[in-house]
């Protein structure tokens, strides 16, 4: 890089500094570990992460836990990080191991039962799902 392409991105990326909002500073590199857990259901705790216009959690769950039919009206996907879940959308079931993408429309009624062994997943939600917020 020449030294005017050096400060015309030392220029862009102060800018883009400056507009950020303070909220969202401090959590560019959250750490999961240092995060509250929170009760979602009996069995099924989450620690969130959020920027403006989606969430994420990183849940974990107990063995046998249920995490009752509900829906809402964010979008919602995820995908196995550990366990196995039988997960219900809608009315189709299917028993997910880790790898496995889910993807829930806005709107739709979903289950899940946990196998044997504890499961983790990751979830996003968009919109932000304002009561995952804490």
């Amino acid at each position: 890089m020449t030294g005017a392409q050096v400060e015309e991105t030392d220029n862009y990326l102060r800018k883009s500094v400056v507009c950020l909002k303070p909220e969202f500073s401090k959590m560019y590199f959250p750490i999961p570990d240092q995060r509250d857990k929170r009760e979602l259901f009996a069995g099924v705790n989450a620690r969130t992460f959020w920027g403006e216009n989606m969430l994420m959690a990183l849940v974990e769950l107990e063995p046998n836990a249920i995490v009752p039919s509900h829906h809402h009206v964010h979008e919602q996907c995820g995908i196995v990080l550990q366990g196995e879940l039988q997960f219900t959308i809608g009315d189709e079931s299917k028993l997910l191991k880790p790898g496995d993408v889910y993807l829930i429309p806005s709107g739709v009624e979903h289950t899940v039962i946990v196998g044997p062994k504890p499961a983790q997943v990751l979830d996003v939600f968009n919109p932000v799902r304002e009561d995952f917020k804490y």
